[in-house]
Formats: structure tokens, sequence, C-alpha cells
């Protein structure tokens, strides 16, 4: 499917995942938006963008139901229709075991990681139902599929939440030429690694996906007709175990 002028909006699209995967469309034509926290982060990440069409950015708690609200009534105006929505804001902290992790630290998880995604997806469907098209990707994680305790109790929970939450809306929307895939990426070189109870050792980083390999995986996926349905991903580095 030929994505050029193709409208999408990407979550943590000032880093990592989000931003691979920002870049990636940005450059096969596609007007997008990109959206976190960080309004800087946000603007650095726009500002590096050597392409025709820069994104634009604006920043966005997504957690905060209003906060979103007004991030589509300006992408609305500023771009028109959605056509891909990408859910890719997402959190961990260091102390993550069950018998340490912080209470507010599981709200902050599962405000971004789940209710964050529920809240962009709510948004853009009636657009969607309204034109009978639309694609929503959400990067949830391995840890979405097989729970482990690297991961922790609250990124997994909230991962497995987002997994339920996709699939879901998936088997309800598809009536109306809306597609939803899951992607359960293994272990990923990005920022949230610096979350990560031991540092990991640059060889290591270098032998872990790379938010590229994302990237790829969501243009594949958005390049197919609309016909075709990919519900679900897995993508590992080459080292790392899954069954």
């Amino acid at each position: 499917m030929e994505l050029k002028d193709k409208t999408v909006l990407v979550t943590g699209g000032g880093s990592g995942i989000g931003l691979g995967v920002a870049v990636a469309l940005a450059r096969e034509g596609c007007r997008v938006a990109i959206t976190g926290r960080s309004g800087q982060r946000l603007l650095d990440a726009a500002a590096a963008f050597d392409g025709a069409r820069p994104p634009l950015s604006r920043p966005c708690d997504v957690a905060d139901r209003a906060d979103v609200d007004r991030l589509f009534a300006w992408l609305a105006e500023g771009l028109g229709p959605l056509d891909i929505l990408v859910n890719s804001a997402g959190i961990n902290v260091r102390r993550r075991l069950m018998a340490e992790l912080d209470p507010a630290d599981w709200d902050r998880m599962m405000a971004v990681n789940v209710t964050g995604a529920f809240n962009c997806i709510h948004a853009a469907l009636p657009g969607m139902r309204e034109r009978k098209t639309g694609l929503i990707v959400n990067i949830s994680s391995i840890a979405g599929k097989r729970a482990m305790k690297l991961g922790g109790v609250g990124y997994c929970a909230s991962k497995f939440a987002l997994t339920a939450l996709g699939t879901t809306v998936g088997l309800e929307e598809r009536a109306n030429g809306i597609r939803v895939t899951n992607i359960y990426p293994g272990e990923v070189n990005t920022p949230i690694l610096a979350q990560r109870p031991t540092p990991v050792p640059p060889e290591k980083l270098a032998q872990m996906l790379q938010p590229a390999d994302i990237a790829a995986c969501v243009l594949t996926i958005a390049r197919l007709p609309p016909r075709v349905l990919v519900p679900e991903l897995v993508i590992t580095p080459l080292y790392q175990e899954y069954a």
C-alpha cells in the first residue's frame, strides 16, 4: 500500500522505538506527528530529521485523557484524519521486584503503558470508523506474552494488559475496516534500559534489536493491502530465547 501522505501519530516518539518508527514513516512520505512528555526531546528529534518532511511534535502525557483529547484536536486541525496510530509510549522502573516495587510506580506504569494506549485508541477510533479504514500498532513486549523477572511485575502486568487491549479492539473493529497489530519485541537497545537494575554492557547493547529493526516491521505491516491483517508479530535478537 502506498504510504505517501498518510497521516501518522506516534506516541513515545521522542526516542527509542517510537522515534525509529516515526523517522521510517516520515521517510516514506507520511505526515508524521510525534508526542511524548518531554517537549525539548521532541523538538530535538524533529530537528535531527534529515528528510523532506520532518515530523511535527506536540508534548502530551498519554495517561492524561484530557491532554490526549487536546492532542487529537491539534492533530485533526494540523494534519487531518488519522490513518495510522503507533502506541509506543512505555516506561519501566529500576526497583521492579514485587518485594521492592513502590505502589506509585505500579500506578504510573499501568497509567502510561496501558491507559495511555487506551486513551489514544479511544480517541482515534471514531474517525477511523467513519472512514472505514485505519491501522493501529501497539508496541508491547515479549514480557506481554511470557512473564519474566527481568521485566518486573509491574511492566509485565502492564504489557499483558496492552496485549489484551490490542487483541480485543482488533476483534471488535475489523468489521469497520480497522486493523490492529500487537508487536512483541525482545530486548531492544533503547533509553528504557537505563532503568535496568544492572547496567547493560556495550557489547550486549550491540547484540540487541535496534529501533530501526522494529521500524522495519511497522513499515512492512503498514504497506500491506487493507485486506491483510497481522494480529501479532514477535521479534527477538538472535541470542534471546523465546518459546
